[in-house]
Parts: structure tokens; C-alpha cells; sequence
């Protein structure tokens, strides 16, 4: 067994081979993940039957929604919801959480970036996770570039708070990062005024090509610097919705193709919206994954 002293010292390790060259660390193409916001009603109501199927279905690793607020793993301490993934055959080294400069019902929410986040890094390690990815910013939290500026030091001193536990901070994109504000990108103001060491980004594909912008140029300007993906296709209709990897127009084959150079290590899933049952919607995608990208 792997005790969090031991997770540490080896997540480090790992660290610190990105940073030398981020292109020996492609993905292992054994883990195909799953973003867990997909089957979000079947989890509420029953993690376990849902985490079980999800194995049954083939993927490999998980990355968690709901710590926020509850500091719980989907009504689980961390041990408990460990032990659940292991006995499913799952892990989840990825975990999302919220800024938390925005009030829920008049007070600050806990287990965010900006309210009891040590507490957050611990449960997280407890649990394996070794990615903390900020999902998401408010209207509030995103109002101008300057605030944005402010923002970006919350995630260096988060960063910092992670790094002491052997874990990386990234922050998940939407599309509003790219509405152009004096001539500039609020993603560019991110990537600038973060130390790229400690804040790394989990490229969602979806919203950057919504927002007509080319991951693989993304990749390029910033080599090593997404080691984690969303990926979710785009479906060939003038409201541009999520659809089942590969029944869209995303070229993920050519985007795949920039793994090693992007630092990737693992991708997820993630359909926010489904037509029908999520699990038929998982199980189209990772048919399709498995047949054309690992």
C-alpha cells in the first residue's frame, strides 16, 4: 500500500521529470478517463452502482466534480471513496474545485482555492488525487483583466500549497477566457501571470474550438503546459452542441497527434449534456477512442 508520505515523495519525482522535458511524459494509453459531471445524477444517487458500471464500460480512470462545499468525495471521506475507486479498479488522479470568491447562500464556500484550501490538498492527497484543476470562474470572479491579474496570484499561492504536497494546480477553461477585452485574451492573462510551474491548464477541446481557437497552436506557444484534456466533440449544427467523441466535427486524431508536446498525462470524457441515457453516450465515445486514438 502507498501511504501519502510515500505519494508524495513519488508525485515530486514525477514533477520534477515534467519539468526537465515535458515530452518523455506522453499519456499511458491505458487510462481512458471519465469526467464524472457526466453521469452527475447517477452518482448522487448511487456512487458505488455508478462507479462499478462506468468500470464495466472500460474506463480506467475518473476525475471527480463535487468536493466543493461538502468536503467530501461524493458524500465519502477520503479513504472511503479511495477504497471505493480501488474496488472498482478505477482511480481518480484528477479532482475539481471552485475559486470561491463567489458567496453560496451568504457565506464563502469551503474546500475552494480561497477558503480552507489546505483542508482541500490534504483530502486530496489522501485520496490519490495528484491534479486540483479549478473548474470553473463565476461572472463575478472573471469581471475584468485586472481582475483576472488578481486571480492568477489566488492560483500561484494555491500552487504553491500543492506543490508542498506533491500535487499540480491546473485550471479547466470554458470558452469566456477568449472573448477579447483592450485587444487581449483573459487566457493569455493567465498563462502570463502565472508561474508555469506551478499552474498548469487541463485544455477543454470543446470550449477552445467553440471559442474558434486552435489547440494545436495553443500547444505550441506553451509546450508542457496541458497535461491534462477534456474531450468532448462538437456537433455539426449551427448551435455547435456537445455531442459523442467522434459523431462531431473536432479532429481529435490530428489534435492527439500534440500529446507529447502538450505534456499530456490523462483525458476525460466529459459530455455535459447528453441526448438520451449518459451511459450510452460514454460508451459511443470510448468505443470510438479506443478504435482511433490509443
Amino acid at each position: 500500500m502507498i501511504n501519502r508520505r510515500s505519494f508524495i515523495k513519488t508525485s515530486a519525482a514525477l514533477s520534477a521529470g515534467l519539468l526537465i522535458s515535458p515530452h518523455l511524459f506522453a499519456y499511458d494509453k491505458k487510462y481512458i478517463g471519465l469526467q464524472l459531471y457526466t453521469v452527475r445524477d447517477y452518482m448522487q444517487q448511487d456512487a458505488a452502482a455508478t462507479l462499478a458500471r462506468v468500470a464495466r464500460i472500460g474506463y480506467t480512470t475518473v476525475e471527480g466534480a463535487t468536493y466543493t462545499g461538502s468536503e467530501k468525495f461524493y458524500g465519502l471521506d477520503p479513504s472511503g471513496f479511495a477504497a471505493l475507486l480501488k474496488q472498482n479498479g478505477l482511480v481518480m488522479p484528477s479532482c475539481h474545485y471552485r475559486l470561491g470568491e463567489e458567496l453560496v447562500n451568504g457565506s464563502s464556500q469551503k474546500g475552494t482555492i480561497l477558503n480552507d484550501w489546505g483542508r482541500a490538498v490534504d483530502d486530496a492527497a489522501a485520496a490519490g488525487v495528484r491534479y486540483m484543476v479549478c473548474a470553473f470562474l463565476s461572472v463575478p470572479e472573471r469581471e475584468s483583466l485586472d481582475h483576472y491579474k488578481k486571480v492568477a496570484d489566488d492560483f500561484n499561492r494555491a500552487g504553491e500549497t500543492c506543490k508542498k504536497a506533491g500535487i499540480q494546480l491546473c485550471y479547466h477553461n470554458h470558452d469566456f477566457e477568449f472573448i477579447q477585452e483592450d485587444g487581449k485574451y483573459p487566457y493569455e492573462s493567465l498563462l502570463a501571470n502565472t508561474d508555469k510551474q506551478l499552474v498548469k491548464m487541463e485544455m477543454d477541446l470543446y470550449w477552445v474550438t467553440k471559442a474558434n481557437q486552435d489547440p494545436i497552436a495553443l500547444i505550441n506557444e506553451h509546450p508542457g503546459r496541458f497535461p491534462l484534456w477534456h474531450i468532448k466533440d462538437m456537433d455539426n449544427t449551427a448551435s455547435k452542441m456537445f455531442t459523442e467523441v467522434g459523431n462531431g466535427t473536432i479532429d481529435f486524431k490530428k489534435i492527439f497527434k500534440h500529446a507529447g508536446k502538450a505534456g499530456l498525462q490523462y483525458f476525460f470524457v466529459e459530455q455535459d449534456k447528453c441526448p438520451a441515457d449518459p451511459y450510452d453516450s460514454i460508451t459511443q465515445s470510448i468505443t470510438y477512442i479506443k478504435k482511433n486514438l490509443v
